[in-house]
């Protein structure tokens, strides 16, 4: 069996979307001195490779603990739309010749920009990001979990701050993960799992994105 790791290493310069919390891991007892070794761990439920539940965006929506774990994996559909500039809107028709090859029951959408090689730089804030029109027509074909390799579907920042891919991803119960990489490297046919942490009341976690074929 191939495993792929999706998953960004979480350290001193992981980006973080503007105004979250920062990352700090830091050493409280070493084998040195206690004889074992624990580490203080803080960062914000939107830090690294993540998933977002509906929550985030939807009041009274489902938290992170309460969404069923096989919502956390399926099979893995990557849409190539790297060579893209930076805050490029990627829509529908750039996208729907690609859906269109594969069979969507149970599928999980990851859109590939190639941006993680801008993961630590400045340059990782001004990703692709989606036109609403995407996820309005992915709920049509019965798709509600979507990730991306960047650090928002919607745009960070910019023109367009209406977050209309989470409002309508979110708001129809699904689940968005955001930070991933390495989607290049997911073989065709190939099953996807990002399980999460169960934070009670959690309106999001960080994971350990992987994809693997039999």
């Amino acid at each position: 069996m191939a495993i792929i790791d999706l998953t960004h290493r979480l350290d001193a310069n992981t980006s973080i979307y503007p105004g979250d919390p920062p990352f700090s891991f830091s050493q409280c007892t070493t084998i040195e001195k206690e004889g074992y070794s624990v580490r203080n761990l803080a960062l914000g439920t939107h830090t690294g490779t993540h998933v977002d539940a509906p929550a985030h965006f939807v009041k009274d929506g489902p938290t992170i603990d309460q969404i069923p774990l096989k919502q956390f994996s399926g099979k893995a559909v990557v849409v190539d739309v790297t060579g893209r500039q930076p805050r490029d809107r990627i829509c529908w028709e750039d996208v729907q010749p690609q859906l269109s090859a594969h069979d969507l029951r149970n599928a999980v959408i990851r859109f590939h920009t190639g941006w993680p090689v801008h993961w630590s730089t400045a340059e990782y804030m001004h990703h692709p990001f989606l036109d609403g029109l995407v996820a309005e027509e992915l709920l049509k074909a019965g798709v509600k979990r979507i990730g991306i390799d960047a650090l928002s579907p919607d745009e960070t920042e910019g023109t367009d701050e209406s977050f209309s891919i989470h409002h309508t991803i979110l708001g129809a119960g699904g689940l968005i993960v955001e930070n991933l990489c390495a989607l290049d490297q997911i073989p065709k046919g190939a099953m996807i799992s990002f399980p999460a942490l169960s934070l009670a009341g959690g309106d999001g976690s960080p994971v350990r994105a992987y994809a693997w074929t039999s």
